[in-house]
């Protein structure tokens, strides 16, 4: 049998032997080895202590009835990295896990953009929220774990600091006070009410805080309020006697007495995670200088496979050993502790880490040991922490279960409402993950800058990676329908062309009998002819058009054009009013209007889909429209000015006006902008 003709079915023999000679030849070193199947998909990596005697493991065990077995059936082939220790062996495998996305490892989103609180470098350093590549020009702190936390701790600093937070552009050119100055808010260094000396004393001061050295903090304002009171400078002792007690009521709020904490608390990462119904959480909850900043969540994919192949890799490393009790295996073998371990492994590559991680289970020491060679940071971590520390696990591990609970929740809503929608326009699908529903808005101010959105729903959720814009040129303004009929036909074409091409191919050849069909033609579902080659052209089970009779009219022509199935389109008319719930479904292929019913689970998964398409052509049209006005184009003409850079000038500066009004030294602030850009775009804006 040629190698073309392998299909993902369990090895032949002479496969079989091949593997058996290629890890007989393995080498007893540390490395990372690989799982392919027969369609060159990879299927799983791992990392060894002992490749030859991991890898042979998975060849001359038996795994039957197994999920391990359900892998072990499919590989067809093997690759192998040979390391020069564990740590090294870890940084490869979960490089290979976040860039290829194997099917049978845990893997968490390369989700990691944690934001920041900047102090600018400046003679009057600001305050500034930062996400994003630090640098060593300004001081950062955190990370924090969402944005929310990074903004209370500015609004911290602006009561009890006082530093400023304005952009150098407004700062350079304030005549007067601002109104951060009169609600106390700020010292007003841009017009000269605070020395620099000062200010420098108050930046000191909330470094010292957020790095956690609260009470010296509070230790030199009563100091400092005492020296006032005793030279009868009283104003000046009453605004220190409110930055403490604005310093104490944080304290308070924190719900921790600081004395009991000790040096090693002041940086700490919390994890706890939860199992349940197929799919994990991992809540991450970060203290940075002794303050509990919040918790963000985390959700894996491949749960229950890659906990099936971790608990094997754990049960090989304690017969590796030959150490460790029953119950130690044990734990580490149970599902948790593989998720944790995975996102260990996945989240800290390449991020800084605290010195202390708090734990819902056990982990293997040697991930940690592996981990900290790899960062350069002496870690510890335990599973069983006492006073302050087992109340923030107490905290994370409550916060995991609700967020496991919510998207359990969420996802069965979901799924409820595929199946309503699917049993409501009788679709001949049996899985209810694999429905595809492409929805289409056209949106525009009275004709000027006219865009069509395409979002697509599919796998129970709304695909945001596959949703289009298309700019609609050479109609009427204002003409809806006829931007409709050019949308439909450049998003179409191309499939049903595809379409075509594969039913073409499914003929008959000519002398050859066709197969009997179990039913006659006409028995059969309309949208079965266009779905037999839509594995390849990627056609949706349903095209939802935001409109009325007029919008599908059109969208009929299209596809009568086309040579594609009528019975996809449906459109979303309107009720009575324009009120939600009362809209209508109606028909391309001649069908009656169907009402579901205002609480009907059918009619809010198509009321979800046509407002996320509405919302997205709106988007798309005020930033066409914002670019048309504001003149975007001129820098669109910049060579090295991308979307993004444009976008953060834009932002930065409050639109093009501001941008060629900043000077060479404020655009190489801009993240992105180097000193050679910035000269470049202001020669072009004067």
């Amino acid at each position: 049998m040629s190698e073309s003709a392998e299909t993902p079915a369990p090895p032949p023999p002479s496969n079989r032997e091949r593997l058996l000679a290629e890890v007989a030849a393995l080498p007893g070193l540390p490395g990372v080895y690989r799982w392919f199947d027969a369609a060159d998909g990879l299927l799983y990596v791992g990392k060894a202590r002992n490749l030859k005697k991991r890898v042979s493991s998975y060849l001359h065990k038996d795994h039957d009835g197994t999920r391990i077995g359900h892998m072990v059936s499919r590989i067809a082939r093997l690759e192998t990295t040979v390391v020069r220790s564990e740590a090294e062996a870890l940084l490869l495998e979960n490089n290979l896990i976040k860039t290829l996305d194997p099917k049978f490892n845990i893997l968490f989103r390369d989700d990691k953009s944690y934001p920041y609180l900047k102090l600018v470098s400046h003679a009057f350093p600001r305050m500034a929220y930062f996400r994003g590549a630090v640098d060593k020009k300004h001081r950062y702190f955190g990370p924090y774990p969402n944005a929310w936390a990074v903004k209370q701790t500015i609004q911290l600093m602006q009561k009890v600091f006082r530093l400023r937070t304005c952009e150098d552009t407004v700062y350079n050119h304030r005549s007067r006070p601002c109104l951060l100055y009169q609600i106390q808010r700020c010292t007003a260094p841009c017009v000269g009410f605070i020395t620099p000396e000062d200010y420098a004393r108050d930046v000191r001061d909330a470094e010292r805080f957020l790095l956690g050295d609260t009470q010296e903090v509070i230790d030199d304002l009563q100091s400092k309020m005492m020296a006032h009171a005793e030279g009868l400078e009283f104003e000046k002792a009453a605004a220190l006697r409110d930055r403490i007690g604005s310093l104490s009521k944080v304290l308070h709020q924190q719900s921790m007495d600081a004395s009991s904490l000790s040096a090693s608390d002041k940086d700490v990462d919390i994890l706890a995670v939860k199992v349940a119904g197929g799919r994990a959480c991992v809540n991450l909850a970060m203290v940075r200088g002794s303050r509990h900043l919040g918790d963000r969540a985390y959700f894996p994919q491949h749960v229950d496979d890659g906990a099936a192949l971790s608990a094997d890799e754990a049960e090989a490393r304690f017969e590796d050993d030959l150490a460790g009790p029953e119950n130690a295996r044990a734990m580490l073998a149970a599902p948790e502790c593989a998720v944790l371990e995975a996102f260990i492994a996945q989240h800290y590559i390449g991020q800084p880490v605290p010195p202390v991680l708090v734990t819902s289970h056990p982990v293997d020491p040697a991930l940690i040991e592996a981990l900290a060679e790899t960062t350069g940071i002496k870690l510890r971590c335990t599973h069983q922490p006492r006073e302050q520390r087992r109340i923030w696990l107490e905290m994370a591990a409550k916060g995991a279960e609700l967020s496991l609970a919510r998207l359990l929740a969420e996802e069965g809503s979901a799924q409820q409402r595929t199946r309503a929608l699917i049993e409501a326009l009788d679709l001949d699908i049996e899985d209810p993950a694999a429905l595809r529903v492409e929805c289409f808005d056209i949106s525009h101010t009275a004709g000027e800058a006219t865009q069509a959105s395409c979002v697509v729903y599919e796998g129970h959720a709304m695909q945001s990676a596959q949703y289009r814009r298309f700019n609609i040129e050479g109609v009427t303004g204002g003409d809806d329908y006829a931007a409709m009929r050019q949308v439909l036909t450049r998003r179409y074409a191309r499939l049903a062309e595809a379409v075509a091409a594969g039913k073409a191919e499914a003929a008959p050849a000519e002398g050859e009998a066709e197969p009997a069909a179990e039913e006659p033609p006409a028995a059969a579902p309309k949208a079965k002819p266009a779905r037999a080659a839509r594995g390849a052209a990627r056609l949706p089970d349903l095209v939802l058009v935001d409109g009325g009779r007029g919008q599908v009219s059109m969208a009929r022509e299209v596809f009568q054009e086309l040579g594609l199935d009528l019975g996809l389109i449906v459109g979303v008319e309107k009720g009575e009013g324009r009120k939600v719930g009362l809209e209508e479904l109606v028909f391309a292929d001649g069908r009656e209007k169907v009402y579901l019913g205002h609480d009907s689970a059918a009619l809010m998964l198509v009321a979800q889909i046509r407002d996320e398409a509405h919302r997205f052509a709106i988007t798309g049209m005020r930033a066409k429209r914002a670019s048309v006005r504001t003149g975007g184009s001129k820098l669109e003409d910049i060579a090295g000015v991308g979307p993004r850079k444009r976008a953060r000038l834009l932002q930065r500066f409050g639109g093009l006006r501001g941008v060629a009004a900043a000077g060479v030294e404020d655009l190489a602030s801009v993240e992105g902008i180097s000193r050679e850009l910035a000269e470049e775009i202001y020669r072009a804006l004067h």
